[in-house]
């Protein structure tokens, strides 16, 4: 018996180089469990810089918003070196959507922000880029070479920007003249737009959700040891919103989990990643 296709689909706007949508990747973890695939997840890359003259400022919205969420993040990847523009990370995920599309970007953009937020790494180059798609793994990286410089791709980025001037202006950040980031718009069968804009609650995301048509799962919540095995890497407030748990209780839980050997952590700035064991 096939899969039932998704009744819902819901448009993330975003960016790899956004700090707030790093802040915001404890929300996405949770909708992929809470909804599971009764929601079909799109991302649209929203261009934060074509050119970084600010990266100070960038640096301290990294503070603000790993203060705000919890989730760990190095500010130092916008002071040490800083990377010259983000659009060179936009147009590769263009590229892998148009050679994998669905998971694998959503793999691909993860494995992006780990390696700007958590190793602190410039990932405004090819070779840079490459890399990330080799870490992440299922995606042919001849056929990106060859695409991260095509006419298409630029296209296809272009089109992805375009879509992000086009939400109503109530929503757009005055830096960009596009809609803020991170945001999330539900569309279900009757076709009405339902959407949660800039940094807010996992709430507003699940109301919008179940606005559209959405049915959350009825199941209770992963073990902090599946949620691990489910995901591969997590922070600790990552860990909290999937297992449904207080933060403390879930970084206790990991910490039971490493004294067992049954998960890992690693040390980053303001925090730990962990792996299963």
């Amino acid at each position: 018996m096939g899969v039932a296709p998704a009744s819902v689909s819901a448009t993330v706007y975003t960016d790899p180089f956004c700090p707030w949508s790093w802040a915001t990747e404890p929300h996405l973890r949770r909708l992929e469990v809470e909804f599971g695939a009764s929601v079909a997840v799109t991302f649209v890359v929203v261009g934060l810089r074509r050119q970084i003259d600010d990266p100070d400022a960038l640096g301290l919205h990294t503070v603000d918003a790993s203060a705000e969420s919890g989730q760990p993040a190095d500010p130092r990847v916008f002071l040490r070196d800083p990377p010259s523009s983000t659009h060179p990370a936009g147009l590769a995920v263009a590229a892998v959507a148009e050679q994998a599309g669905g998971a694998r970007v959503g793999a691909y953009l993860r494995r992006l922000r780990e390696a700007i937020f958590l190793d602190a790494r410039r990932m405004d180059t090819a070779p840079a880029l490459l890399e990330a798609a080799r870490e992440t793994g299922g995606l042919d990286l001849d056929r990106l070479k060859i695409d991260f410089g095509s006419h298409a791709i630029v296209e296809r980025f272009g089109a992805d920007l375009e879509r992000a001037a086009a939400v109503d202006e109530r929503h757009r950040s005055e830096a960009t003249g596009r809609v803020m980031s991170p945001s999330i718009e539900f569309r279900g069968a009757g076709g009405a737009t339902h959407g949660a804009y800039g940094y807010v609650p996992y709430e507003d995301w699940r109301a919008a959700g179940v606005a559209a048509g959405a049915e959350p799962d009825a199941r209770a919540a992963p073990s902090v040891e599946d949620a691990l095995r489910r995901f591969g890497t997590m922070t600790v407030p990552e860990v909290a919103a999937v297992a449904a748990l207080p933060a403390p209780r879930a970084s206790a839980e990991l910490w039971r989990l490493a004294l067992e050997w049954r998960a890992r952590p690693r040390r980053v700035l303001a925090g730990e990643v962990w792996v299963p064991a």
